[in-house]
């Protein structure tokens, strides 16, 4: 795996991991306009498992912003989200206050250099392979990392939250 910020664009995420000296490699890909399935596109462009390509999405759990890490492949389980950050119930957060919170437009939103810092969960599936794949800070750019070096960066933590 490359050391930080080896040929990777400048976003955020690659700014703060080259900050937390963790190591990641970089992956950029020409994003089709027509596509809104960011994930599966970065699994069938970059040529992975899509089981191994995970999407950031953003939730409000009882009034407070928090982040979901699931594979591309399943859906967030709003329930387990919201038990996994000690709230009864969580909805999907509006995409604009999503943008506005994370610094990132949807479709780039990296779960990793958010202009603000968000609880954060990343289903325990990312536990089975030795690298994930996560948005990178815009479309078009995936950052490959250790699911550990995930969390530590973000403060987060693992648990059951994709179905």
């Amino acid at each position: 795996m490359a050391r930080a910020g080896s040929a990777a664009p400048g976003t955020p995420a690659t700014v703060a991991l080259t900050a937390a000296g963790i190591a990641f490699t970089a992956h950029t890909y020409a994003h089709d306009p027509a596509t809104t399935n960011y994930g599966l596109e970065a699994a069938t462009v970059l040529a992975l498992d899509p089981d191994r390509v995970f999407k950031t999405l953003l939730a409000d759990a009882e009034g407070r912003l928090v982040v979901g890490i699931v594979p591309v492949t399943g859906m967030l389980d709003l329930k387990s989200l919201a038990a996994a950050v000690g709230a009864k119930r969580a909805v999907m957060a509006d995409p604009a206050v999503a943008e506005r919170k994370t610094g990132y437009v949807v479709g780039g939103i990296s779960p990793i250099g958010q202009k603000t810092a968000l609880p954060t969960v990343l289903d325990e599936t990312a536990a089975l392979w030795e690298t994930i794949y996560v948005s990178g800070g815009r479309r078009g750019f995936d950052i490959e990392l250790a699911p550990d070096d995930l969390l530590r960066i973000t403060g987060g933590k693992l648990a059951d939250i994709a179905r």
